[in-house]
């Protein structure tokens, strides 16, 4: 049976919200699946993803196969640095306690830069915005309409 890590679309129309699920390949887009590791929401500047970290990894660990979509969302979220560093760990380049140092490293700066984006968007879009609201003044003549 061949497993996938694939989003499973929910929302209306044009508002678009996923679950990230390891489903049968077999089974439809939107059917039956195995397991439910997060959710992600694209409408969201950044967009919104939570994902179940070790359940995505031992899912990848049995050999489930991400979607391309699926994937860049666990190369966002680290799972597949982290199956790396333990890789390196199993081949007995490094041990477990030197992976985990890299992982956090590597998630604090991660966070880092996603805070940074979250807020030059949230600067450019009060720069957007008009400073005062648009009112045309109308004004008064003294003429009567004849």
């Amino acid at each position: 049976m061949a497993v996938k890590m694939r989003l499973q679309r929910h929302g209306s129309k044009k508002r678009p919200f996923y679950f990230i699920v390891v489903a049968d390949a077999r089974a439809p887009r939107d059917g039956k699946f195995i397991q439910k590791i997060g959710t992600y929401n694209p409408l969201t500047v950044p967009a919104t993803i939570q994902l179940d970290r070790q359940k995505a990894l031992e899912w990848l660990h049995k050999g489930a196969e991400p979607t391309d979509t699926v994937r860049r969302i666990l190369s966002f979220k680290g799972v597949l640095y982290l199956k790396h560093l333990l890789r390196g760990v199993k081949l007995g380049l490094f041990d477990e306690t030197a992976a985990m140092v890299k992982f956090q490293k590597w998630h604090e700066e991660h966070e880092v830069n996603i805070k940074r984006r979250s807020e030059e968007n949230k600067r450019t879009q009060r720069s957007r915005r008009p400073a005062q609201p648009f009112a045309r003044r109308v004004e008064k003549t003294n003429e009567s309409p004849a």
